[in-house]
């Protein structure tokens, strides 16, 4: 187990400075094209590099993880029964139909005036939606009024639920959100936001590392939209964080395992991998199968069970995933990571570069 030393629990000290013009609004042209800071633990040194040139810091024998999360068109459009303009976001579009059915899902609920409960919303393309309870944060339980599956629905009538700092304004969008914002290798759809980290990776870098003998292997986490969610609290300690669906298989089990056991690094491509395979870890004192609700809050002070490496993107300030790289990489070794980002121009967040932290 690896402990971090430096735990500075005020949130203040989470703080870095960003000019607006370097959160990244488009992907980079092609997917592998981003850049990539190299933060190396252990020779204490940083490099200035291209995410293609990430098979020259892996080898044989390295597992690398990803997360399988398919982006769903979860934001809907509609209209109160007075007239009011509506907007919807389905928070759990991961649960099967049946349960969803008969116990609604949970929406952010987005309108001028205050829904009631048992209002109708008229969805666009005609769908009605139920108000079942209002609840704390904006948010709604619904039901939908139609027996067609909630993914088919939001397939045919959602939108893309961009994070709330990529603005389009209206105006047509520069890119294909609907393929931008997924990663290559999604497959289980319930996500509502991306694991962005895995945005960079093209099926040529795979197919590279591949050849190299570095093995893949996946697991499911649907990413929520408290992964946006700010820290309130002062003491970083306090804040609670937000619950997500994950699944890890027998086969990514046995491979994280494999790897531990014959002492080859587990590399996670991402925040969200982290969590997942640290909550399974500490859940059931290994990598094993595993199906359920994950709430695990890393920061800094926390002792990392299974992840000897990690793929991240560059994260927004006093943000429960920079509380995360800071537990793995240390406070200080990373803001001084990101004054660096900054002065380099680096581009920032969801479509911006990335970060090999070894």
């Amino acid at each position: 187990m690896v402990v971090s030393r430096e735990a500075t629990y005020g949130l203040e000290h989470y703080r870095y400075d960003l000019p607006e013009e370097l959160i990244a609004q488009v992907p980079s042209g092609q997917r592998d094209a981003s850049r990539l800071l190299v933060l190396d633990r252990v020779r204490e040194c940083m490099e200035h590099r291209h995410f293609g040139d990430l098979p020259g810091y892996l080898g044989e024998g390295d597992l690398l993880v990803v997360n399988d999360t398919r982006v769903v068109p979860a934001r809907l459009r509609g209209t109160k029964e007075t007239g009011g303009r509506v907007e919807l976001l389905v928070l759990d579009p991961y649960k099967s139909s049946e349960k969803g059915w008969d116990e609604g899902y949970t929406c952010l609920l987005k309108a001028a005036k205050h829904t009631r409960a048992d209002s109708i919303i008229t969805l666009t393309g005609g769908i009605q939606v139920k108000v079942l309870d209002s609840l704390p944060e904006g948010k709604a339980m619904v039901r939908f009024l139609t027996p067609e599956p909630l993914l088919d629905l939001l397939h045919r009538n959602g939108e893309v639920p961009l994070p709330p700092y990529i603005q389009r304004n209206g105006a047509p969008a520069p890119v294909d959100d609907a393929e931008a914002y997924q990663t290559v290798y999604a497959r289980n759809p319930g996500a509502v936001a991306a694991p962005t980290a895995g945005l960079h990776f093209s099926r040529s870098i795979l197919e590279q590392l591949e050849r190299l003998g570095v093995r893949q292997t996946t697991v499911t986490l649907h990413v929520g939209y408290g992964t946006f969610a700010p820290i309130r609290v002062d003491d970083v300690r306090n804040h609670r964080m937000h619950a997500e669906y994950v699944e890890v298989n027998a086969a990514a089990s046995q491979a994280v395992e494999a790897a531990k056991r014959e002492g080859r690094r587990v590399v996670a491509v991402g925040t969200t991998v982290v969590r997942t395979l640290e909550w399974v870890a500490l859940q059931c004192g290994a990598v094993l199968p595993y199906t359920g609700l994950c709430d695990h809050y890393i920061y800094p002070g926390y002792g990392f069970r299974c992840v000897d490496a990690m793929i991240t993107n560059f994260h927004l300030p006093q943000s429960t995933l920079l509380l995360l790289v800071s537990a793995f990489a240390g406070r200080e070794r990373i803001l001084h990571a990101y004054e660096e980002a900054v002065l380099k121009r680096y581009r920032f967040f969801s479509y911006g570069d990335a970060m090999l932290i070894l």
